[in-house]
């Protein structure tokens, strides 16, 4: 096994991880923080569920920044969910005195979610949530909370078919670039992989398939492939919404993963492109008119 493999097999440990398994989804609660209670909520916040929709993992934008990473993910959730409507007026002292934060926070809170399409701010106006139609559908963070939320069987089904979409034609272009170090790098992923599926490894197993398919989406040589590659890493990421076949502990998953590696290696374009709509395709909970893929040509 080569030092790079065995490197990231050691580092993969769920205590480190920030990803929660099925049934241990974590959140923030603010009815818990420190000095809650003291004040009642505002009443244009009645109608507004306060605990809403759990999320396994907390997306990279945001963790670690405490209570304004936790305010972004907590009202992006609420607009996400429906539970704050499209024209809802955010008013930032209520969401201050609801959250029981400061101004500050408030504020910078609602800059990131307006950076996102979730918000926008008028003068005269205020701020408000803003359609679906405008929200930036493609940020990592929303993919997350719309997996999690009330428009998850839609947000599973848009995630795979844009894979199907991209991710084949990115195995094609790899293979037009023979470098070696990726090569090898992909070969690692493959072996690690099948390591973790011997010993159940599921943290493991979906570490490196996010490093296997992020790579790839990378050196084709097309910058806007390039850009897509932390919207397939958020897809793979989600906890409890699988989009492919990819993201289970499965032989034949190992076994696509394996041949396309053997495709680039060889320069065969079209193989690669094959392998990988064979390996999006393996799914045991779906069928391709569930999620709207056809089936996989044939070559």
């Amino acid at each position: 096994m080569s030092t790079l493999a065995h490197t990231t097999m050691t580092a993969a440990r769920p205590a480190d991880s920030g990803l929660a398994g099925s049934g241990e989804l974590d959140r923030y609660s603010y009815a818990d923080a420190p000095g809650a209670g003291r004040g009642s909520a505002p009443s244009s916040w009645d109608g507004a569920e306060a605990e809403i929709g759990r999320v396994g993992r907390r997306a990279a934008g945001n963790r670690g920044r405490g209570l304004h990473g936790q305010l972004v993910q907590q009202l992006g959730q609420m607009i996400v969910s429906g539970d704050l409507g499209a024209d809802r007026p955010l008013v930032p002292e209520e969401i201050g005195q609801r959250f029981e934060v400061s101004r500050t926070v408030v504020r910078e809170s609602l800059r990131v979610l307006e950076a996102k399409g979730l918000v926008s701010a008028r003068p005269n106006v205020g701020t408000r949530v803003r359609p679906v139609s405008d929200w930036n559908l493609l940020d990592p963070d929303i993919i997350e909370w719309r997996a999690f939320g009330p428009q998850r069987d839609d947000q599973r089904r848009e995630l795979c078919e844009l894979r199907w979409t991209i991710e084949p034609l990115a195995a094609r272009l790899a293979a037009g670039h023979g470098r070696e170090e990726v090569q090898q790098r992909l070969a690692d992923m493959v072996e690690i992989m099948t390591h973790a599926l011997t010993q159940g490894d599921t943290l493991t197993f979906s570490r490196a398939d996010a490093e296997f398919h992020g790579l790839l989406l990378q050196v084709g040589g097309n910058r806007m492939l390039e850009h897509l590659a932390g919207i397939v890493a958020a897809a793979l990421h989600v906890s409890g919404a699988p989009v492919s076949g990819c993201d289970r502990l499965t032989e034949a998953g190992v076994t696509h993963h394996r041949r396309i590696v053997e495709a680039i290696g060889e320069g065969d374009a079209a193989g690669s492109e094959a392998a990988m709509r064979q390996l999006l395709t393996v799914h045991p909970d779906l069928d391709h008119a569930e999620v709207g893929v056809p089936a996989p040509r044939e070559h």
